[in-house]
């Protein structure tokens, strides 16, 4: 049966001189078919434009920006792409139970990405948990970066740290407590640049040199 040409789809010319045909950077077959009309189309065996992927399914509007893809060789062999120029809405879960899965997104292997070029990400729900599971220091871990700001609001603040947390600026650092502020330590210690030429009783001045790094 003809199949597509190329299958690795690295679109490099063949250099051994074995190559039967010397055009076998782009995709071939001949059992393509198409079905449309000025609606739209789906056809089968389609090979995209730069001719290094064979589309097993093509599901097109006229307007090219607005089509779902599912590619079977070249650089992208599985994958599944959707393309829209305005909304891509997904709805499920009517006949369902608060506490069912609902919707489910799974990469076995591999990185999740939501990206908002020019907008918002936003997450609501009756409740939010993220959980991040993995062994050893490099895996597990929740990582909060913004470049401006983090913010919360809310009725309580609670945070258990197991091991360690620490608090850190370059800039000012406030606690402030209208009602009343609670501190407990089996020790508390407090130091300032005062020891940094002299030395405290305490031996506060190697904590003092290590909050003062570059």
């Amino acid at each position: 049966m003809p199949t597509s040409r190329n299958t690795k789809g690295d679109r490099l010319p063949d250099t051994t001189g074995n190559n039967p045909n010397p055009n076998d950077t782009a995709k071939q077959n001949y059992t393509a078919t198409r079905q449309g009309n000025d609606h739209g189309s789906i056809s089968f065996g389609r090979i995209h434009q730069p001719a290094d992927v064979t589309s097993a399914v093509n599901l097109e509007t006229p307007d090219a920006r607005h089509a779902f893809f599912l590619d079977k060789d070249g650089p992208r062999k599985g994958w599944t792409t959707s393309t829209s120029p305005g909304n891509f809405q997904v709805e499920c879960g009517s006949d369902n139970e608060e506490a069912q899965d609902s919707l489910m997104l799974n990469a076995k292997n591999g990185n999740i990405l939501i990206v908002a070029t020019n907008g918002k990400i936003r997450l609501q729900g009756t409740d939010i948990e993220l959980i991040a599971v993995g062994e050893g220091g490099s895996k597990g871990n929740i990582r909060l970066k913004a470049t401006e700001n983090i913010e919360t609001d809310s009725k309580k603040l609670l945070m258990n740290a197991k091991n360690n947390y620490k608090l850190a600026t370059s800039g000012l650092g406030e606690i402030t407590s209208n009602s009343r502020l609670k501190i407990y330590g089996s020790i508390i210690q407090g130091v300032t640049d005062a020891c940094a030429k002299k030395d405290s009783k305490n031996g506060g001045q190697r904590y003092q040199k290590q909050n003062n790094q570059v």
